[in-house]
Formats: structure tokens, sequence, C-alpha cells
């Protein structure tokens, strides 16, 4: 699938691997739906480098774990744009807990991971199948974690959650074919907003990687564009972590 003149939402578009996700889909000539939670100065920055580079972008607040608010997203990007043909669900949270810590993983943890990290890109996916299935074809790309494949991450509740999301791709691939093809990009450590205050621990991870560099923000991107045109791929749970997992 060429992604020129196409329409995409990328939740948490504002910053990170969604601000690059955006950048890199616009330079493939595609309009893109910034979607937003809290980072609402952020997905205007990010609309805003679209626009003056040429491209068309629209920032969208909604918060992906309410489905009302799904919704009325995606009804405002079909009367902005007229349609929807590709989704990034990139919007996730997290919460740094030790994993030996069980007593922390409280049911509102679990709950608010849950509710972003899998629930979320459910409703969106949802939101935006009618939309693709009218099209006659559509692409979903769920960023996924090495989390999900390792057990380990930042707490116990997140990994299990990005585990949840890689079930997820597969379930959505089965549930949505053969119009709209469904991939998971499965990053590693990437340098984002994430790692702010633990940049030494970021500094002393990148020599023991095979590639001896930690993934940047565009490569994941990079990834991303490369999945939704791939039109003979579906299911699929793609990791690009610089040998982090090998």
């Amino acid at each position: 699938m060429e992604l020129n003149q196409k329409i995409a939402l990328v939740t948490g578009g504002g910053t990170g691997i969604g601000r690059a996700t955006c950048l890199a889909l616009t330079r493939e000539g595609a309009a893109v739906a910034v979607n937003y939670s809290r980072s609402r100065k952020e997905a205007e920055e990010t609309v805003r480098l679209i626009q003056e580079s040429g491209g068309q972008a629209l920032a969208l607040q909604a918060d992906v774990s309410k489905n009302d608010e799904v919704i009325n997203m995606t009804e405002q990007i079909i009367r902005h744009f007229g349609s929807l043909d590709l989704l990034v669900n990139n919007a996730g949270i997290t919460c740094h807990i030790p994993f030996s810590d069980l007593d922390s993983a409280t049911e509102e943890v679990w709950d608010e991971l849950f509710a972003v990290n899998v629930k979320g890109m459910f409703y969106c996916a949802r939101a935006a199948a009618p939309y693709m299935n009218k099209q006659g074809q559509g692409a979903i790309v769920n960023l996924g974690s090495i989390a999900g494949s390792t057990g380990l991450g930042s707490s116990l509740p997140y990994a299990v959650s990005k585990a949840a999301v890689h079930g997820l791709t597969k379930s959505l691939a089965r549930a949505l074919a053969p119009q709209i093809r469904v991939n998971c990009v499965v990053p590693g450590a990437v340098a984002t907003r994430w790692w702010a205050g633990r940049e030494e621990q970021m500094k002393q991870l990148a020599p023991h990687l095979l590639l001896r560099q930690l993934s940047t923000p565009e490569d994941i991107a990079q990834l991303v564009c490369a999945a939704l045109k791939q039109e003979a791929m579906t299911g699929q749970i793609i990791t690009v972590d610089s040998g982090q997992t090998l």
C-alpha cells in the first residue's frame, strides 16, 4: 500500500515515537490526525512541524481509554479529511514498580495500564475499521514492547499489558482480514522522554547491546511505515531492539 494521499491517525502523536511517526508519514505523503490526551502543546508542535514542511495535520484530543471519546475523535477525522486509511496505536503509559513489590501492583495500576495500553488500542481499531472497510483496505500498527516478550520492564503490570497487545494484534488480524492488515512493532530501549532522569542507566545499557546503540524514535517510525505499506503481512510481531533480546 502506498501511503501517499492516505489519511492516518497516530495516537499519542505529540512526543517521542508518536511524533517521529507523524513526521515520517507526512514525508510519505499522508495526512495525519495527531491524537493527544494531555500533551496538547506537544501535539500542536507536531502539527506545526508538519504544516511547515508542506503536509496536512490536525491535533485531536481524546483519552483512548474512553470509548465515547475515541468514537468522537474518529468522527472528527472523517468530517475533516473524509476518510481514514491508517491507524498507528502508539499511545501508552507505564508505572515504575520493582517486580518484587507485588503489593504496589494495585488494582488501580492494573486497571489504568490495561485501559490505555490494551483496551485503548481495541477501541481505536474498532472505531476505525468501518471506514477502512468502506475504502476496501486499511492498515493498523500497534506499538508493543520487548517487555511483552521477555516479561521484564518498568513494572509487572506494564509487561503483561504489552504481552496483551501482542495477542490483541494477532486476534485483530484474524477479525479484520482480509481488508485490514494488523501488525505490531516491538521496540526495545528507545531514547525518548521515558528515560528522563535515567540518562546514566541509558548510557550503561547501550554498550551491552549487539549494535551498541539505543534505537531512536526515527528508527521505530521507519519500521512502522514499512509495516503499514507491506500488503503481504498481517498478524506479525516485529522486533526492533538493536539486538537487545537476541
